[in-house]
């Protein structure tokens, strides 16, 4: 589960994630939140990132203005079908990611960059706040030579430009096998707004993607 050694608020908040679990349905299927009228337009295209917990980034991605629809889940390891609990320890290789459904003619790839940088700190490894291991890992998945292209030249720039105190060490890598996570895990923080790691980690991440992204977010 989460890194919760570094307050006691968390630790409680690990209680909370473990209730949860104990009614999990595991699986790869694809969950029902993917709209399958999302799916079959013609202008939807697919981003994969991961910038630490999935709770969070999923969040943080829906309210993008051109965002259809945003799947948690696992890649960029090497067991099939992996559980959360397998995640967890770090030894599957994959990160904790999300896949966003987007309209191309509302919001474009290089933007949805922006946002994936500007919720989450690029530049510690293999961590983000108090969530340490690789399956918290900072990376982009992509799914062309174009799209890597447009990645690394984004991260390019952002270091050239030192946007950020140090060095970026986001993984860049090719998107092999994506996992949806279970079904508690979906709209997480939608719908745990009242818990301890939501309250004390991801509200406030959230508010300052929010303030980054003015004017590119869907209307509350």
């Amino acid at each position: 589960m989460r890194h919760f050694l570094f307050s006691i608020l968390l630790l409680l908040s690990l209680a909370s994630c473990a209730q949860s679990q104990n009614n999990k349905q595991t699986g790869s299927a694809e969950p029902a939140s993917v709209k399958k009228s999302t799916k079959n337009k013609a202008d939807v295209a697919v981003a994969t990132f991961a910038g630490g917990c999935f709770w969070c980034t999923e969040e943080a991605a829906e309210k993008l203005r051109g965002v259809e629809d945003v799947i948690s889940g696992y890649t960029g390891g090497s067991t099939k079908n992996p559980t959360y609990e397998q995640i967890s320890t770090g030894l599957t290789g994959h990160a904790e990611a999300v896949q966003i459904y987007y309209d191309s003619t509302v919001i474009t790839y290089e933007t949805l960059l922006e946002a994936f940088f500007a919720a989450h700190d690029p530049t510690t490894l293999n961590r983000q706040g108090p969530d340490v291991g690789t399956q918290y890992r900072s990376a982009i998945f992509y799914k062309t030579p174009q799209e890597k292209a447009q990645i690394d030249a984004y991260i390019k720039k952002l270091n050239a430009n030192r946007v950020f105190q140090g060095p970026i060490v986001t993984q860049v890598a090719a998107l092999t096998e994506f996992y949806p996570a279970e079904a508690e895990h979906q709209d997480f923080y939608r719908y745990n707004q009242d818990n301890p790691y939501m309250q004390s980690v991801s509200k406030p991440k959230l508010e300052k993607f929010k303030q980054k992204m003015e004017g590119k977010l869907k209307d509350e």
